[in-house]
Parts: C-alpha cells; structure tokens; sequence
C-alpha cells in the first residue's frame, strides 16, 4: 500500500476489508530497552457510521447471546460477584443509563384510575418456560417475541414525517423518549409480578420510523397473550417533577453566585431542586408533570427454539442495533429535506427539556438543577440524551436480564475467542498471534499509553491502519485453514475403494 495515502483513503480500504478503519493509537515503550512502538487497538465502536468491521462484531456477539439464553430447558448457573452486588436486574455493560434520578420521592403509591388494575400471583422460582404436551404425547417448550410501541402524536406518511408538522405533538414525543426507560422498567417489574415465575428477557430499544421509540423483546418462556396485554396496559410512568411546560427564562439567564442561581434582574434566589419539590408534594391537588405509557399497537409471537421464525426473530431483534436512533432503518447518507425537518424539529424539543433532576435545562424553567454548580447553560447539558443521534433515548439500547444466559457479554465474547483458539491450536497454528497484543509480547516490562487522534500525525495513522489490514488479512487466512483442518479432521479419513474400483 501506498504510504503517502491519506488517513482517509486507507481507511475506505479498511471497510472494504472488514477490519477496523478507525483504530486507537496506543505508544508501549519497553522499560527495560527503551524500544517505543505504535500498536493500533480495535476501537471497538458499536455504531456502523463510525466503524462498521467493529460495529459488526458486536451485532454478532449480542445475536450470539439473544441465541444462547432465549430457550434454556435448565436454569443458568450465574455466581453473584462483588461487582454484581447492589446492582439492578439488568446486566448489560454496553452504554449505561446515567440519568442520575436524585429525587427518590414517590407522590402516591396508588395506581391511576385509567389504568387497569393487574392481578398478583405466586412466583415460582424458575426461570425456564414451562413444558407443554400436544395430544400426541410430543413436548414443547414455547419462548416469546414482543414488540411494544408508543402512541401516536399525529398522522405520519410512509416516510415516517407528520402530515402536519403543526399539529404534530412533538413535546410529547420527546418527552416519552426521555422517560421511556423508566417505562420500560415498570413494563417488566409488572410482568414478573403476573407471570408467576422470574421472567428473563433480551430487549432492544429501538426507534420507529416516525423517530418515536419502542421495544423488541425475546422473553423466556411462555406468557399467555391477553395477559401480556393486560400488562402492557397497566405500566406506565408517572413523573412528579416540577412544571416545565413554559420558559421563564428564554433571553436573559439566571446568574450564578455565592447564594447559586439568581434572577438576573431582581437578584431574587431561584428556588433549588428540593424546594420545588417540596411545593409540589405541599398541592394537594398537583398532577405529575408528564405521563409516559405505551400505544395500543403490539405484536406477540409464540417461537419454538431452533425453528426458522425464531432465528429471524434474533436477526431482527439485533438488526439496528448497530445504528444511530436519528438515522436508521433504510436512510442513507442523504436523506429527505421533510425526513430532515423532521429530525430538526424533534431534536430541537429535546434539547431544551430536562432530561435529569441534575440537567442544566432546569435553569430555563426557574429551577435550580440537583448539584447545581457554576457554568450551567440551559440547552447546552452534555447528557448524550439531548443528541441529535440520540433524540432522547440517552439510556441503553439493549437491555438483558441478569439471569438470562449466566453470562456477561465478556463472557459470550471469552466463550466465541475460545472457538477461535481451539480450531488454531488444532491446526498448529499459535492462538496467541491472533491477539492485537501480540506485538509487544508477554515478556518484559511495559509502558502503556493511548494517544488521542489530534497526537498522531497523518503518516503514523495511516501505517497502523494499513498494520491493521495486513494483520487481519493473514489471521482470516490462517483461520479459514484451521476450520477447513478441523472439518477435515471430524470427516475422518476417506473410505478406501475396493482394488481396482475407482
């Protein structure tokens, strides 16, 4: 390759080759020698747009665990360590929700008369589906695929645009993908608690072609369809914050001081996250600020293991998961002046609405945010929920229950390196060449440092991405060679012809 071409250039090359185009630049010095090496690591992003080789592998890692843990006929074994304690029921790592809730007040523990109310059963302590036996006399042991959506805030086209942007309710579309979250975990602590048994699910939140999100989930174990309605029907979310439906300060922001937040033209004091609290609980008559439930459209699926509906199922579930939520589905790299404005107008709303009691968007409806520190713009809170990748969702985007196949993702992802080393070693083929650290090596002492883009000069990125193709390259060739030996070796020898036959 060509070492005068651009960073840019060997990079196109790199998709074309399905190796990581965007590699992070770690400088190693040995200690003892003094030698100094550029080792590109794979960046290891999950979004196509910024590398696809990386973002593929992670596409098939989560179908991987959606695969292992959907249809288990025995329970997972799953150790509680140090760093699961205290932890919620989710246990995936990829992308966290943050949205730092310090308010832990609960307005009412009753439920709201326009929701139905859901029936308690006893749980049993399981969580594989029950087993089923046909007339005649075959088993089986059914799991179910789940979609659940938001309602409408106006007629769209085929394109997913609102026919009439000005009827369109787009404080509330963004409100909902702002809590959405929230409303998705009351959805399965409500499930669980009609089941009759520890459901375990693998969800991905996705978004609609209108922007607007919902959920596709593999549940484990079968769950009658009306019952899942019945829940879908009774969770929603109710959030007791203060008011922010008016500006009051638009062109002139509140100034911070000794005291926090003040009026900038009469020096009065904001009230703190606490006290607008507190006059909230103080109203009898309050009402919550925003109410998030899902719409009325669904779509429930009964799926046997191992049958064709249940692998396109996976394939679905983990289809986009690997795509921006403000450009997905089919959009390409230019998209529609109305799918734009679209965009435009949603992304807008959710900028300038809180996203956390912690938000900087407070001060633009008279609030002082929960910590509230000097330096605070409203419309500018640097939660990934006001991007307009993002458009509000700033939580997960795939959510796996803790017991769902017993393992981590690092653990799915040991479980696929281990396939991989086993089939070399079988050929003698060193396992250990196929590491991205291998070039240092396991002797020695070592000093590690990760340079950011802007410490590394064109050439020098340019070389380690082509060091990257080159290293690839020879691993998939190697591998290919290992599975084809290790094919050969299960065939067995072939069957030796009569003398004389042919």
């Amino acid at each position: 390759m060509n070492p005068a071409l651009s960073p840019e250039l060997v990079g196109e090359v790199a998709i074309a080759q399905g190796v990581c185009a965007r590699p992070v630049i770690a400088r190693v010095t040995d200690l003892e020698s003094g030698d100094v090496r550029m080792v590109p690591l794979s960046c290891g992003s999950t979004r196509e747009d910024r590398c696809p080789a990386c973002a593929e592998r992670a596409q098939r890692l989560r179908m991987q665990q959606c695969r292992e843990g959907w249809h288990l006929d025995s329970e997972p074994e799953w150790e509680l360590t140090g760093e699961d304690e205290g932890q919620g029921d989710e246990l995936d790592e990829d992308e966290g929700d943050d949205d730092q809730d310090c308010s832990r007040r609960v307005r009412s523990t009753r439920r709201r008369q326009d929701a139905p109310e859901l029936p308690r059963v006893p749980a049993e302590d399981r969580t594989v589906g029950r087993v089923f036996t046909a007339p005649d006399g075959r088993t089986y042991r059914p799991s179910m695929f789940l979609t659940l959506t938001l309602g409408s805030y106006g007629r769209v086209t085929a394109e997913g645009v609102p026919v009439d942007p000005g009827r369109y309710d787009y404080r509330r579309a963004a409100l909902d993908a702002l809590h959405f979250p929230k409303l998705v975990d009351r959805f399965w602590q409500n499930l669980r608690r009609c089941a009759g048994y520890q459901v375990q699910y693998f969800a991905t939140i996705e978004p609609q072609r209108r922007l607007a999100p919902h959920m596709h989930a593999a549940i484990r174990g079968a769950i009658p369809r009306a019952l899942l309605r019945q829940v879908r029907a009774a969770s929603y979310h109710q959030l007791w914050w203060p008011p922010h439906d008016q500006a009051v300060y638009v062109d002139r922001l509140p100034v911070w001081t000794e005291r926090g937040y003040t009026d900038p033209i009469t020096g009065a004091v904001l009230p703190t996250w606490a006290e607008a609290l507190d006059v909230l609980g103080e109203d009898p008559d309050a009402r919550p600020a925003h109410v998030v439930q899902f719409g009325e459209q669904d779509n429930i699926q009964g799926l046997l293991a191992g049958t064709p509906g249940a692998e396109r199922a996976i394939g679905y579930l983990c289809k986009y998961v690997t795509k921006a939520v403000g450009r997905t589905y089919d959009d390409g790299i230019d998209i529609s002046s109305a799918r734009a404005a679209h965009i435009d107008r949603l992304a807008e709303k959710v900028r300038w609405l809180p996203c956390a009691p912690t938000c900087a968007n407070w001060l633009r409806y008279g609030v002082q945010p929960a910590a509230a520190q000097a330096g605070m713009v409203p419309g500018h809170c640097q939660h990934k929920a006001h991007d307009r990748d993002h458009l509000g969702l700033g939580g997960r985007r795939v959510l796996v229950s803790r017991k769902w196949s017993g393992k981590t993702l690092a653990g799915h992802k040991a479980d696929r390196a281990a396939v991989v080393r086993q089939a070399l070693e079988a050929a003698g083929i060193d396992p250990d060449d196929h590491d991205e650290l291998s070039v240092v090596g396991s002797d020695g002492l070592w000093s590690w440092e990760l340079l950011g883009r802007s410490r590394v000069d064109a050439p020098t990125y340019a070389a380690a991405i082509e060091q990257v193709i080159r290293t690839r390259r020879r691993w998939r060739a190697e591998y290919e060679t290992a599975k084809a030996a290790v094919a050969a070796a299960r065939a067995g020898p072939c069957p030796r012809h009569p003398e004389g036959g042919n």
